[in-house]
């Protein structure tokens, strides 16, 4: 893989414990996080039979995934990964749906050992709740990617259900209308009406838990929400604070979503 089209080096700075890398391009930002997770990956892969991924979904993660999965030089069939959330009540088949994303994005394209679903039209939800949680407490993660949502959540970790000492791994949770909404202005759903109400999500001591963490956060409709991660007291009220406490993680912006800082 040829990452040299990422060139300029980003501006590097720090938020408490969380490290913040900014891009002049979204393009930029995506082949760059690519490449460092390409350095990450192939080095634990020198030392240890498996790695365990916990992928994102939504518009940030698009180009991300498109470099990441053109890198050949990877074991991918020692690559077992995951993901941070699913509708509640919506099939695999459903273009809303994130096993829907992830298997036309990722699972379609390398060979991989195994991606563990949940399955959000499961007929016992809190079965499906312990069940992944049993499958994310069989080894330890090595990679957590992030998006980071317009109020701040991690995950579906909403201001109104967030809780960073959970006793949970996965929980079940009620999505906020702006949330919803926002799945429509994604182009995931035709109507608000279609968006499920309720939704599977790993919970923030799940999240933080990962041996590294990247947050990719490309945009300007997303720098309101920037600001408030990164300047804010760090607290529920916004979710995505808590990064500013976990010195494994990183912050990826463009110059856009950094705009107001």
């Amino acid at each position: 893989m040829d990452f040299t089209i990422s060139l300029q080096s980003p501006h590097i700075t720090r938020y408490d414990d969380l490290s913040v890398r900014i891009y002049q391009e979204d393009s930029a930002l995506a082949i760059d996080a690519a490449r460092l997770a390409h350095s990450y990956l192939h080095s634990l892969l020198q030392k240890q039979e498996l790695v365990r991924i916990i992928l994102a979904t939504g518009n940030s993660q698009i180009q991300f995934l498109e470099a990441i999965t053109n890198i050949q030089e990877l074991d991918w069939s020692r690559i077992i990964f995951f993901h941070l959330d699913e509708y509640l009540g919506i099939s695999a088949e459903h273009p809303g749906s994130f096993r829907y994303y992830l298997q036309h994005k990722v699972a379609a394209k390398i060979p991989l050992r195994e991606f563990y679903y949940l399955q959000g039209d499961a007929l016992q939800p809190l079965e499906e709740c312990d069940r992944y949680s049993k499958l994310l407490q069989q080894g330890s993660i090595d990679l957590c990617l992030l998006g980071l949502g317009h109020n701040g959540h991690l995950a579906f970790n909403e201001p109104t259900v967030a809780n960073f000492a959970d006793s949970w791994l996965v929980k079940l949770v009620k999505l906020e209308d702006s949330t919803r909404q926002h799945q429509v202005d994604g182009n995931y759903f035709a109507h608000w009406e279609n968006v499920p109400p309720y939704a599977y999500t790993l919970t923030i001591p799940a999240i933080c838990s990962a041996k590294q963490i990247f947050c990719l956060v490309p945009g300007e409709h997303k720098a309101k929400v920037v600001k408030q991660t990164l300047t804010n007291p760090i607290n529920v009220d916004c979710p995505a604070s808590i990064l500013r406490q976990q010195k494994q993680a990183t912050l990826f912006l463009d110059r856009d979503s950094a705009s107001l800082l």
